[in-house]
């Protein structure tokens, strides 16, 4: 069968991860001759990493979590928090001089 057989056949099926790792697991599998059952086990696993991956992409879409914010985009000038505080924080130096932090009080900014 040929390869564009293959790989239009795991696309009816459904079968993305096969698909996608279809090239790279056989030529992996011809330059180290692989028996048949290694190959398919190969192609099964590729399969379920990406059904899982697409399950994790599908849970944190259904979460809703906020957006990733970076510290370049906070607006200090609207914030009683001290900037160099946050800055020097974030570069994690307490971490390297074996200092603790402690972060006291709740998200509420007006209260």
């Amino acid at each position: 069968m040929e390869r564009t057989e293959v790989l239009d056949l795991m696309g009816a099926l459904k079968l993305f991860g096969m698909r996608a790792a279809y090239d790279e697991i056989m030529g992996v599998a011809i330059k180290r001759q692989h028996e048949p059952p290694k190959i398919v086990g190969n192609l099964l696993q590729a399969e379920i990493s990406e059904k899982q991956a697409r399950s994790i992409k599908y849970q944190l879409t259904v979460a809703k979590l906020p957006l990733a914010k970076d510290i370049e985009d906070f607006d200090f000038a609207g914030s009683p928090v001290d900037e160099s505080l946050i800055h020097d924080l974030a570069a994690g130096a307490f971490v390297a001089d074996q200092r603790n932090v402690v972060l006291v009080g709740g998200t509420d900014l007006d209260s």
